[in-house]
């Protein structure tokens, strides 16, 4: 059922392309979603339900999380070990909602606290986000957008980078899941407004981080069918691998390696608990690791909640200390995001980020299109209700910063993993990151005033054209600093790629192995102190590859 305007027009402050939004009514809908074929995935051979698996066994890898990272990882390792992989969400296939570019909004607005593949959070900063909760991770319901990180990332990040084996890794990824999409008029004109605002040169379509604007990879394919994480479990060794899902993992069990007092603690395995409550041990062979892939706020907390931390903040929870670790869940980063959305005159189409805009400020410039549903107030006397629903043409300008500088931290809301962490990221609490939102929203400015954008405007009352903004404008005196550092700071929100809180060099050695812990790593974005390029989806992918 189509939903009231004031519903969508809330949540449209948080979401990707959003800014709230009025536009001519439609008469069409949006295109449906590409049919779902009939044909299970391979992979799903090896995946069932964590009820199904006995309350102990043995494995040599023990993947916690099966993320953007933790899938490619699981693949990877099933070649040469036994590997389970334990995710706390179900599988994507068969759910249109997941399955196409189309249901990228729904998905977002109809997630809930206990079973949704979006798990919803709000910082402290009051800013609200999301968590992927389902089998590929938070790949199964972003945007899509693929490029591979910054040069400076790889040098910066501290970890033992062999560029020889990330370059083959990305290669692989972007045959099994990337594609070319097609630029329709929004991502055309965004491309062109972007070359007339000076980020220059035109690249064209590259999977590379380069400085200018580009054609970025989408892991949509040519009919908006998305693919994940998860389909790279395609290329495991099905009767080396298994995959548990709806099994939420309580804590890490770990032990001493040596009967000596100080002796270093050595990970042996999981604790986790199926949907119907009932609990199971998987054990790590000798030789065998367990590894955290839960992302930059599952795997601080279940390091928390398995007493590897800080000693002092632990004891005051209850939870017996079993590693003092004291930078866990410290140095947590989101880049925050501003932009504006407009009202179109003409049609468009539904478009997720295709084009980005690399600007040498320390901003990208990104852009999205969407069409929502209409519908009048219910039982109006006044308003004529049209037999059928109308949708509205959404289109958004985004800017994201580099970085960031500003930091913040989680900490525990509970010692039940189930409940979201407290979490703050202190949004432009380094001035760095504030000039940088200003650059870049400036930068929107020089868009919206080029020729490419002149197609998107509507008469206005006094005979001339203007855009029509729903939610903030920019200032119109984009050269006053106070001005243009107030709305960054009233517009503030989300582009979904936090990260941190097990950062390498503070939680993580350059092998991403836990200092002072045996048999323990963390391998996803929580090890990051900065985000890779444009979005850190190929990145991950590549990691766990």
């Amino acid at each position: 059922m189509a939903r009231p305007i004031g519903f969508w027009l809330h949540y449209f402050a948080f979401l990707m392309f959003m800014g709230t939004i009025v536009s001519y009514a439609m008469p069409q809908p949006p295109p449906p979603p590409p049919p779902q074929s009939n044909q299970d995935p391979s992979y799903l051979k090896f995946v069932f339900n964590a009820t199904n698996f006995p309350t102990e066994d043995y494995y040599d890898y023990i993947i916690v999380g099966g993320g953007t990272a933790g899938c490619p990882l699981a693949a990877t390792l099933s070649h040469t070990f036994k590997v389970l992989v334990l995710e706390r969400g179900g599988v994507a296939h068969g759910q249109p909602n997941l399955m196409s570019q189309e249901g990228f909004l729904s998905t977002l607005m109809e997630a809930d606290t206990h079973d949704s593949p979006a798990q919803p959070f709000t910082s402290e900063d009051g800013v609200p986000n999301a968590r992927g909760r389902v089998l590929g991770g938070s790949s199964v319901i972003n945007a899509g957008f693929y490029s591979r990180a910054d040069s400076d990332f790889y040098q910066k990040s501290g970890v033992n980078w062999d560029l020889k084996v990330v370059n083959h890794s990305y290669e692989w990824v972007e045959r099994a899941m990337v594609f070319r999409p097609e630029l329709k008029n929004w991502q055309s004109a965004v491309r062109d407004g972007l070359l007339e605002a000076g980020v220059d040169p035109y690249n064209g379509f590259s999977f590379d981080h380069l400085v200018g604007t580009k054609i970025g990879g989408s892991t949509f394919d040519s009919t908006g069918k998305r693919y994940s994480a998860a389909d790279l479990l395609k290329y495991a060794r099905p009767f080396n691998i298994k995959v548990a899902v709806y099994a939420s993992v309580e804590r890490i069990l770990l032990a001493s390696t040596s009967a000596y007092m100080g002796s270093r603690p050595s990970a042996i395995g999981v604790v986790y608990r199926d949907h119907l409550g009932r609990y199971h041990h998987a054990i790590v062979r000798e030789h065998g690791e367990v590894i955290l892939s839960a992302g930059a706020i599952g795997s601080p907390q279940l390091l928390m909640l398995s007493g590897i931390g800080p000693r002092p903040y632990l004891s005051s929870w209850g939870i017996p200390v079993a590693h003092h670790l004291p930078f866990v869940g410290q140095h947590l980063y989101d880049n925050p995001r501003s932009g504006v959305s407009i009202v179109a005159p003409i049609p468009l189409e539904h478009s997720l980020i295709q084009v980005v805009g690399i600007t040498q400020s320390g901003a990208y410039i990104e852009a999205a299109s969407n069409v929502i549903p209409f519908m009048s107030p219910a039982r109006s006397i006044f308003i004529w209700t049209p037999s059928s629903p109308l949708y509205l043409t959404v289109a958004t300008l985004m800017e994201k910063i580099i970085g960031p500088l500003s930091s913040g931290s989680m900490r525990l809301a509970s010692t039940d993993v189930r409940v979201n962490p407290i979490v703050r990221f202190n949004y432009f609490s380094n001035p760095v990151d504030l000039q940088r939102c200003v650059n870049g929203t400036r930068k929107i400015g020089d868009i919206l005033r080029s020729r490419s954008m002149e197609d998107f405007k509507v008469r206005n009352w006094f005979g001339g054209h203007d855009f029509r903004f729903v939610g903030p404008a920019l200032p119109v005196d984009q050269a006053d600093n106070r001005l243009m550092e107030d709305f960054c700071r009233r517009t503030v929100s989300t582009i979904w790629h936090y990260h941190g809180g097990c950062v390498v060099g503070k939680v993580v050695d350059g092998d991403f192995r836990i200092i002072g812990v045996d048999a323990l790593r963390v391998v996803d974005g929580s090890a990051f102190g900065v985000s890779p390029g444009t979005n850190p989806q190929a990145t991950l992918l590549m990691l766990g590859r």
